[in-house]
């Protein structure tokens, strides 16, 4: 029987209290697994509690994953708790979406900072515990790093060279580290509805966004989650190094109408 069993495995999970990174602490914790969780706010929105219906164990941090001392305080946390580090989800991201001419220097820091180096450094610091479990590392990108549209300067920079960054992790890292990459499309989250809602007709801009999609539907955070739990498990051993975009088929069908 296809079967995803994760207890006793430890995962750690960046911007976990809403959106994405809630679908994926959920599902995770379905499948087992002890969380160990963090977002930029003081308040957990009641993630702990909605985890601990599935009797797994589960740590918040507050951390802004921007700041290095909060982010080795937040591994070195997790460490003292659950003993080691199976799977780091690095999830923690936000729109910086400027365009390419009224960018300025400071809005290109905060994204490279935010969206491409915090990756890298929290990557960095869980490394030697993930090679002791022969563990996986999931970095959530977006579908900006495939196709994108005007406006979206300097996030879709980032997001592309987090693809890079898989590639490179692997080939460095492995075989005891696994590296994957995961690039949502359009995603039906508290967010995303805060953009419906700043039209005129938060209904028809939605039924607009869905019609680009030829599944006729927006993704989950909850779907996220799931191929989150797929890839860190024993059947996607030979996934590896490669990021894989999960876009309700939007990328597939050219949009010239």
């Amino acid at each position: 029987m296809f079967q995803i069993d994760l207890t006793n495995k430890t995962v750690l999970i960046t911007g976990a209290t809403s959106g994405i990174g809630r679908g994926i602490a959920r599902q995770m914790a379905v499948a087992g697994a002890n969380i160990s969780c963090c977002a930029e706010s003081s308040d957990d929105s009641g993630l702990l509690q909605e985890l601990q219906e599935y009797k797994v164990k589960a740590r918040y941090t507050p951390c802004d994953v921007t700041n290095e001392e909060q982010l080795k305080g937040f591994v070195n946390t997790t460490i003292e708790t659950f003993g080691g580090v199976d799977v780091l989800v690095s999830n923690a991201g936000s729109n910086v979406f400027t365009g390419a001419g009224a960018s300025t220097e400071k809005d290109w820091e905060r994204n490279m900072n935010l969206n491409l180096t915090a990756h890298w450094k929290l990557a960095r610091l869980c490394k030697p515990y993930l090679e002791k479990n022969n563990g996986v590392i999931i970095i959530m990108t977006s579908n900006h790093a495939f196709t994108t549209l005007p406006g979206c300067f300097p996030y879709n920079v980032t997001k592309t060279a987090l693809t890079g960054l898989v590639r490179a992790l692997q080939i460095e890292w492995g075989p005891l580290i696994r590296t994957v990459g995961i690039a949502p499309g359009f995603i039906d989250t508290p967010g995303n509805q805060q953009w419906f809602d700043a039209f005129p007709d938060a209904t028809a801009e939605r039924k607009k966004t869905v019609e680009l999609h030829p599944v006729k539907k927006l993704g989950t955070p909850d779907e996220i989650g799931a191929w989150c739990v797929f890839l860190a498990s024993e059947y996607a051993s030979f996934g590896a190094g490669t990021t894989y975009l999960i876009d309700g088929g939007r990328s597939a069908l050219m949009q010239d109408n």
